[in-house]
């Protein structure tokens, strides 16, 4: 049966990779929906390539551009705009599957609307469980959905672990441990640190990525947020949760047994082999990435993280303990942080100050209902921004 897919995001990496896999089989997957924030010239591309039903943008003027550019070249794709739109894609009866790529608190929505109506949903977007995980595994049980993980570390967690068809079952496993490349600044002294530019920031070592995720690559935020996710997504308490930095990104995370035992998940750092492994599910498929020559590696390393250098990695660990709405507020202040950052406005050194002083002001609760995560979404973003406005030259680019 061809998989129907909409995708969520196509004009980031992830996107990108994801439709050069469904270019590969045409047989097996059909595009039903494009969406995109503003831009609109890439996704004008893509739609008259896979030629989707629908094509989803933020705003009305993208929408208006993207619809003439459409017009004119014949397509008679159904433009679309603005937030509601997003959810009405994702669990619109035209697709099966939900590839979930929207970077931040902006993909939550979309993804839990995509749950309720019982899709099967490749997750990419790793805020929609820090910011929801118990109210989104609630809402995927509910309704029958299928949730599959595409971050590298998390697929590859789920290949390792033992399960029965998509369903994870714990026997025997001890703990999870996520591999983490270290960033551009692995072995940058820390003091040093606050002389980073965001070109500096955004050049990671092994993967290509857009601006926030390299960011966060860099502060060592991402794998914060990735243990968050595994906590939820594989049902495992934060204590038995590992991090370990391996700079060679060939092995993209292990899950350790009580018999000793250590599987893991090995290949070329390509985000196309865990989207492959997830659109095609339980088959395997050609990804277009290259066998993986362990001759030519030759070696592979590993260390454990240092919290001087990545204090937001510690700060994650801790919103995670904390529980509530916490992971809610880290998420919403790194993301106001890092904006800051990319527009030059604070420091890199400021993120994780920026971070700490939110989770130390704002107050934590249970998160029982979305309204409960929404509005702690909101008070760490105002919180955050306050901290930027009023902290002074201490944490601003000279």
């Amino acid at each position: 049966m061809q998989r129907k897919i909409t995708l969520l995001g196509s004009t980031g990496s992830i996107g990108d990779s994801t439709l050069d896999v469904v270019a590969r089989h045409p047989e097996d997957f059909s595009v039903y929906a494009l969406t995109a924030h503003r831009n609109g010239g890439k996704l004008v591309g893509q739609c008259l390539q896979f030629m989707p039903e629908v094509a989803v943008v933020g705003d009305a003027q993208t929408a208006a551009q993207v619809e003439s550019a459409l017009r004119a070249a014949g397509s008679h794709t159904r433009v679309m705009h603005g937030k509601q739109a997003l959810v009405d894609v994702s669990q619109d009866g035209g697709c099966d599957t939900v590839v979930a790529a929207i970077v931040g608190a902006a993909g939550l929505a979309p993804t839990l609307a995509a749950a309720r109506a019982g899709k099967r949903i490749l997750l990419a977007n790793k805020e929609a469980l820090v910011m929801s995980g118990a109210i989104f595994l609630n809402a995927v049980r509910e309704h029958n959905a299928t949730l599959l993980p595409v971050d590298s570390e998390h697929n590859a967690i789920f290949q390792c672990l033992p399960r029965e068809g998509a369903t994870i079952t714990h026997g025997g496993v001890s703990k999870l441990i996520l591999t983490a490349s270290g960033g551009p600044f692995r072995t940058r002294e820390p003091r040093t640190l606050i002389d980073v530019t965001p070109e500096q920031a955004c050049k990671h070592p092994n993967w290509s990525m857009g601006r926030k995720i390299s960011v966060d690559s860099a502060t060592m935020m991402n794998k914060g947020l990735e243990v968050i996710e595994a906590h939820w997504l594989f049902g495992m308490p934060g204590e038995r949760i590992d991090v370990l930095i391996h700079p060679q990104s060939v092995i993209h995370s292990m899950v350790s047994y009580a018999d000793g035992s250590v599987l893991a998940q090995l290949g070329n750092p390509d985000m196309r082999t865990p989207i492959a492994h997830a659109l095609a599910f339980p088959a395997r498929v050609d990804s277009g990435v290259a066998p993986l020559d362990l001759a030519a590696i030759a070696t592979l390393s590993f260390e454990k993280p240092d919290y001087e250098r990545f204090p937001c990695l510690a700060l994650a660990m801790s919103a995670l303990a904390a529980g509530g709405v916490a992971s809610a507020a880290l998420n919403a202040a790194n993301e106001v942080a890092v904006e800051a950052f990319l527009a030059r406005r604070i420091r890199f050194t400021a993120i994780a100050q920026t971070v700490e002083a939110v989770l130390n002001e704002c107050q934590n609760h249970r998160a029982d209902s979305l309204e409960d995560v929404l509005d702690a979404d909101a008070a760490a973003r105002r919180a955050a921004q306050k901290f930027i406005d009023h902290a002074g030259a201490g944490i601003t680019v000279g």
